[in-house]
């Protein structure tokens, strides 16, 4: 029923992530920087233990990993927290999906009160609670990578940030500068983050994702979430149909709830346009104010797979749905990224007793678009990524035009 917290060897080299012993020298501290390269990804041989799933037996952690949980739990030791999080109640909801079920009461009473949000295109205010009042020892490091493959995008810097109300172990917070005072509307720069977070870290239950505002983010200062659970979760291998020819975007019919599926299995190039594809349909939804949310999880290809299928490569799958404003009191838990990939962090023990697949399903459909409304946000998804195809063929087009042009001059000029 319960997973034990994850086990982390003190290693003399992490000790830079690690707050000084005195709280006066925290201020002065400095934010210090976590630099990766390409080679530091982690694409292959990323696998569930067999046996019993458990934070305990998984295979080396990555030094990603060791920075994040060793500073994580030392914020912890240190009552950074709201509450503290040991190991949590977690069941498999018996059924068809494969529901993660855990209880955590002190986060459905103790996190923030979300702020007044009325729209999913929302400006940023200032004076709302922002990623910039946090104290400084709620920043755990600042995310540099390095731009060393050709292909890449110079990555922003991304502080990584505790959630002071975690629903997991390692439940982080990631922040692209906050001074830039960003709205909670999905970047390129942040999603290729959260995706590169996933692949740097070799545990496969790291998992980030996103809430857009009217799906759920509490806070209108652009973050996504990051942490750890000890479960394969649904989306991981549930099978997938295309919608364009070239197999750039599928749909996930399967329950929990269906939704769009991306997909990549390299860095450089196909991560840069997996990026790409993802943040023109979340521009898309949010410039129609359609909420949303999104999962980032090492997976299965798309296709006819399964929950056994390896995990060979990312997926990032996006839920449009209706909008909702404010946690919904008295249900069992709220709608958001990880309920709709199958990981439900349920408020109170009676509900956690109680609770079925039928009824879990029920509250999620409740969130769902109106079937005519979910066909056309997918048209006009199918359609964004004909305009890349056309895009793309455009380009090549010009490329070769320009490379006969270039070849006719040097034959002109070597007569």
């Amino acid at each position: 029923m319960s997973v034990s917290p994850m086990a982390i060897p003190r290693a003399s080299n992490e000790t830079s992530y690690l707050l000084p012993p005195n709280k006066e020298d925290w201020e002065g501290h400095g934010i210090p920087d976590f630099v990766y390269g390409q080679e530091e990804l982690v694409m292959e041989g990323v696998q569930w233990p067999r046996g019993a799933l458990s934070l305990l037996n998984t295979p080396p952690l990555s030094h990603f990993d060791s920075a994040l949980c060793s500073a994580w739990r030392q914020r912890m030791e240190l009552g950074l927290f709201r509450y503290p999080l040991g190991a949590l109640p977690t069941q498999t909801l018996p059924g068809t999906v494969g529901f993660v079920a855990q209880l955590n009461v002190e986060r459905g009473v103790q996190r923030r009160r979300p702020q007044n949000i009325k729209s999913v295109r929302q400006e940023f205010d200032p004076e709302q609670f922002n990623f910039n009042q946090i104290r400084p020892g709620e920043v755990l490091f600042r995310l540099h990578g390095k731009q060393d493959c050709p292909g890449t995008v110079q990555q922003e810097d991304i502080l990584v940030v505790i959630n002071v109300s975690p629903l997991e172990w390692g439940h982080v917070l990631l922040v692209p500068e906050p001074a830039r005072g960003l709205p909670q509307r999905l970047l390129p720069g942040a999603l290729r983050a959260g995706v590169e977070a996933v692949l740097l870290s070799s545990h496969p239950g790291f998992r980030v994702g996103f809430n857009s505002l009217g799906g759920l983010a509490s806070v209108n200062h652009l973050h996504l979430h990051g942490y750890y659970l000890a479960h394969r979760l649904p989306v991981e291998g549930a099978p997938s149909e295309p919608l364009d020819p070239r197999g750039r975007l599928h749909v996930l019919q399967a329950l929990p709830a269906p939704g769009f599926l991306f997909y990549t299995s390299r860095p450089g190039p196909d991560l840069e346009a997996l990026v790409s594809r993802v943040c023109r349909a979340t521009d898309y939804l949010t410039d129609c104010d359609i909420a949303h949310n999104l999962f980032v999880t090492r997976g299965a290809p798309p296709g006819k797979t399964s929950s056994s299928s390896a995990l060979s490569g990312v997926r990032v799958i996006l839920w449009p749905r209706k909008p909702s404003f404010g946690i919904k009191e008295g249900e069992a838990f709220n709608v958001a990224l990880c309920e709709l990939a199958g990981h439900l962090p349920v408020k109170t023990a009676q509900d956690f007793s109680s609770l079925t697949e039928a009824a879990a399903l029920a509250l999620i459909r409740e969130c769902l678009l109106p079937p005519a409304q979910a066909e056309d946000v997918q048209a006009a998804l199918v359609a964004l990524i004909g305009q890349e195809e056309q895009t793309l063929a455009i380009s090549l087009t010009n490329c070769k035009r320009g490379g006969e042009d270039y070849n006719k001059a040097s034959r002109i000029g070597s007569h």
